[in-house]
C-alpha cells in the first residue's frame, strides 16, 4: 500500500498550519500568504510533482 503525500490532503494541512502561524505571528501574514500562493500556483501548473 502506497501512502504518499496527496495534494488533496496537503492543502488543508498547509492551510491549518499557516492559519496557526498567522495567529502567532500576525506580522508574517503577507509573507505566508505569498508563499502559499506561489507554492499552490507551481503545483497547479505541474512545476512541482510529489509522485
Amino acid at each position: 500500500m502506497y501512502m504518499g503525500l496527496n495534494i488533496s490532503v496537503a492543502n488543508p494541512v498547509v492551510s491549518v498550519i499557516f492559519g496557526l502561524l498567522i495567529l502567532v505571528f500576525p506580522r508574517a501574514l503577507n509573507y505566508l500568504i505569498a508563499f502559499y500562493l506561489i507554492i499552490n500556483g507551481l503545483i497547479g501548473l505541474g512545476a512541482i510533482n510529489f509522485s
